[in-house]
């Protein structure tokens, strides 16, 4: 019954948020004056909240004129630089493309949850997305590399699947087939464990009921591991931890600080078995239908401020770590021989993705991630 709640509440936020219902066009992002702002408030707070989080991020000119609109969705919130990135690219895009192209950005999930928008990604109906890497999985088992335990685990090996052309081209060449291109990814920090009660242990590690993102291989990993876990979209996540149904996260320090999950549980143990992504999807039949230099101009945008994000990223991970100790959040870490375990316990992922990702392919990261 809580969790028929919880789906209710969810879907009620969504629809508030995006200001539509799903079988409604969604309409470009406008300026709003002042008045309407304050009308938009005392009509509507939990529009009026989304409508707040965003004020600072609305365009400095009319996009009405474009000729074309790539409609951008993510989940995450535009404090958070891997998030950000999207009205960056929107601003950037406007600037080159002389107004011919705007990039209708929309954040704090105002589309839908991620599993509801990657749908709309495949149909045409969302033209591009910011999809955690978690997520984006669900699309093509190649993705779920990234997610793989203590593999790609830091940002200068990020950076080498990113850099390393070859590399990079394989990454997203299943998910091409189907009509979708990996354009880019930013970052939003390593992983651990978030939770209402130290966990400095394994032991007390497997007494913390996790929420986990809707992705296959973190599902796998916390089986491997011996973790209880509860599956859970993201914005079902405060009420879950308020009324207890969940008491910990796993999830990054700069996304549990930024969007307060911090308020709810005053832990983090330091894991950093993966590095999580925002991976920027773009639906090829809308790409490919752009003028020739708008889709270059486009592609070329997307990596310039992707780039920048992710170095963004290393630095903010630092100043909310700073952030979250100074409003009383303690941080741990696992001895050594449990980190030892946590690795040995994990080691049989590899054989069952193996196959899913292309043995070839994922023997090739491995031994390039081994080098650095």
């Amino acid at each position: 019954m809580l969790r028929i709640i919880l789906a209710t509440l969810t879907l009620a936020t969504f629809i508030s948020l995006a200001g539509c219902s799903e079988d409604s066009p969604v309409k470009p992002v406008e300026a709003t004056s002042a008045n309407n702002a304050k009308t938009a408030a005392a009509s509507d707070p939990a529009t009026a909240k989304a409508e707040n989080a965003l004020a600072r991020w609305q365009p400095a000119f009319d996009p009405s004129g474009a000729a074309h609109t790539y409609l951008l969705s993510c989940i995450g919130h535009p404090d958070i630089e891997g998030v950000a990135v999207g009205f960056n690219i929107r601003d950037q895009v406007w600037e080159r493309s002389n107004g011919r192209l705007f990039v209708d950005y929309r954040p704090l999930a105002q589309l839908g949850g991620e599993k509801d928008v990657l749908r709309k990604l495949q149909m045409g109906a969302v033209q591009g997305m910011l999809s955690s890497s978690v997520a984006a999985a669900n699309l093509d088992d190649r993705l779920g590399l990234v997610n793989l335990p203590f593999l790609v685990d830091t940002p200068a090996k990020l950076e080498v699947l990113r850099s390393d052309a070859s590399l990079f081209e394989a990454f997203g060449a299943p998910l091409k087939e189907k009509g979708i291109l990996v354009a880019d990814f930013t970052s939003y920090g390593g992983y651990g464990w978030a939770s209402k009660q130290p966990v400095r242990t394994i032991e007390e590690a497997r007494a913390v009921n996790f929420r986990i993102a809707e992705a296959p291989v973190n599902m796998s990993l916390y089986k491997h591991w011996g973790m209880k876990f509860t599956v859970m979209p993201w914005p079902d996540v405060p009420q879950a931890l308020q009324t207890g149904v969940i008491d910990g996260l796993d999830h990054t320090p700069i996304v549990c600080s930024i969007s307060r999950k911090f308020d709810n549980v005053g832990n983090f143990t330091f894991l950093n078995y993966a590095q999580g992504l925002y991976v920027h999807l773009i639906n090829l039949d809308w790409l490919n239908s752009l003028p020739v230099d708008l889709k270059d101009l486009l592609l070329e945008v997307v990596a310039e401020q992707s780039a920048l994000a992710r170095r963004a990223a290393e630095t903010q991970e630092a100043t909310e770590i700073a952030k979250a100790k100074a409003r009383g959040v303690t941080f741990h870490e696992l001895s050594s021989a449990d980190r030892a375990q946590l690795e040995s316990l994990a080691a049989p992922i590899y054989a069952e993705w193996s196959p899913k990702i292309g043995e070839e392919f994922l023997n090739e990261v491995k031994g390039r991630m081994a080098t650095q």
